[in-house]
């Protein structure tokens, strides 16, 4: 991976991490070992569309969108009109929920369903043109027909094509974390997605609602230090990062992804107070942190330095109420602390580390 940490040299709207070499292990850890079976399911066009009709089925929000051209999609339609063999797609079953989550094949799915809905493209444009088969040969009998044009055999022999999956399920832990390392290594769409990307895709719910709107917060892109949100979700997981380890940092483990991933599967769908709570938990910490710190006081050598910021944030949502005079003193001591900052440099995810630097900056900010 190159220059994971340091994306502002390459994109301009990528928020200024501080490369941290644990921090980049921990984002390129192995994934625990799991038990997981995967078995083919043969399943009728109509009925994926059914399934995606009524939400059982759902794809992603991958940053890579629908982007076949309607002669690629006519191509595929015509494939299954002759009885051509056509790759298999790939599924997670979630747990509870038993929804199908598209792991590969979006492009193929999508094509099936704006095909039988008539138009083609994103089913959320303003303008959609009607499908019809394009690019196909001066012969073939389909050419330029819609769904609706085609006769009553054709559409019936389009519907019960069968279109082979790949089902992917974790049996052993019980808690489908396994979900966020199957979509990190088995998406095919282009660019890698990031940690946050998978967990926006796979985590959805108010949650992942509350963490966007929190991340266009007026103070909290003050300490960010840029206006723009990522384009890769880092300032989202930043606040992902702090919320889980306030709340639940006696129970950290290493690794710190698989730790935010569990936390955000846990809170996926919280009740009203609980979204109040962590609405103003992390509000009320950036108004505290900017008011008594300043802009981007994270930004100690070069760039955001996440340690800092971690232990920082949890250490004043837990004295909000009790912030010393000395603050600014204070916190000028704990940047010149070594044995914090080298808390904040150097295995930065181990258990120890994590829960000590919290500790350090609790002790050194608001001890009295």
């Amino acid at each position: 991976m190159d220059n994971p940490m340091g994306l502002a040299e390459l994109d301009p709207n990528a928020i200024d991490l501080e490369p941290v070499d644990s921090e980049i292990a921990d984002e390129e850890s192995a994934p625990a070992e799991y038990e997981i079976t995967s078995y083919p399911a043969d399943f009728t066009l109509e009925l994926l569309w059914e399934k995606w009709k009524a939400k059982d089925l759902e794809i992603p929000a991958f940053q890579r969108q629908f982007v076949w051209k309607q002669s690629q999609s006519s191509k595929l339609i015509e494939s299954f009109l002759l009885g051509l063999p056509v790759p298999p797609v790939f599924l997670y079953a979630e747990r509870k929920s038993q929804k199908l989550l598209v792991v590969d094949g979006q492009q193929r799915l999508r094509t099936i369903f704006y095909f039988f809905e008539g138009f083609f493209g994103n089913d959320h444009a303003e303008r959609r043109p009607v499908f019809r088969l394009k690019g196909l040969n001066e012969e073939s009998r389909w050419r330029d027909k819609a769904f609706a044009d085609l006769d009553e055999a054709d559409q019936r022999k389009l519907k019960n094509v069968v279109l082979r999956a790949i089902l992917i399920q974790q049996l052993d832990p019980e808690d489908d974390t396994s979900v966020f390392h199957v979509f990190e290594r088995l998406n095919t769409g282009g660019t890698q997605l990031s940690g946050q990307e998978i967990r926006n895709c796979v985590y959805g719910g108010a949650l992942r609602d509350l963490l966007i709107e929190l991340n266009g917060l007026p103070k909290w892109r003050t300490i960010i230090g840029r206006a723009v949100p990522d384009r890769r979700g880092k300032d989202i997981e930043l606040i992902l990062r702090f919320l889980s380890l306030h709340d639940a940092l006696p129970l950290y483990e290493k690794p710190l992804k698989d730790f935010m991933s569990k936390w955000m599967k846990r809170n996926r769908s919280p009740g009203a107070d609980r979204l109040t709570e962590l609405r103003s938990t992390f509000t009320n910490s950036c108004n505290a942190v900017v008011e008594r710190l300043g802009e981007r006081p994270f930004h100690i050598v070069r760039g955001l330095n996440a340690g800092v910021f971690d232990a920082v944030m949890v250490a004043f949502a837990d004295n909000l109420s009790s912030i010393p005079q000395d603050i600014v003193q204070r916190f000028a001591g704990l940047k010149g602390d070594d044995s914090f900052m080298g808390m904040t440099r150097r295995a930065t995810t181990d258990v120890s580390t994590v829960r000590g630097r919290v500790a350090a900056a609790r002790n050194l900010l608001f001890g009295r």
